[in-house]
């Protein structure tokens, strides 16, 4: 079994910084991508941001320059930090993991989201 257990999210003015961690754990062999995922009231769930194992990462437009994506493979913990937050990405943020569990096949994995509020 895996689970991925996010932090750090909250109640921040326009123009604030928050970072968001993800730690994964239980029976893990290996990690292949992790990210971050975000769903709007009334909107899809859409991506903000992605890192492979080997670190390469991918931004949504609307992030790029404000949000950047790392990870510590000994730790198994991807984080999130976002600056310069605006209203509009207001929403519940949902960490992602490829994962490959010990015994099972190679599957998704998902937070249960931790929502980020842009408010003054």
């Amino acid at each position: 079994q895996v689970q991925l257990v996010e932090s750090g999210g909250g109640l921040v003015q326009p123009g604030g910084s928050l970072r968001l961690s993800c730690a994964a754990s239980g029976s893990i062999f290996s990690i292949y991508t992790m990210g971050w995922y975000r769903q709007a009231p009334g909107k899809q769930r859409e991506l903000v941001a992605i890192i492979t194992s080997g670190s390469r990462t991918n931004y949504a437009d609307s992030v790029k320059g404000r949000f950047t994506i790392s990870r510590d493979n000994a730790k198994n913990t991807v984080y999130l930090q976002m600056n310069s937050l605006k209203p509009e990405d207001t929403a519940v943020y949902y960490c992602y993991a490829d994962v490959k569990p010990r015994t099972g096949k190679r599957d998704d994995y998902w937070g249960q989201g931790t929502q980020v509020t842009v408010s003054s």
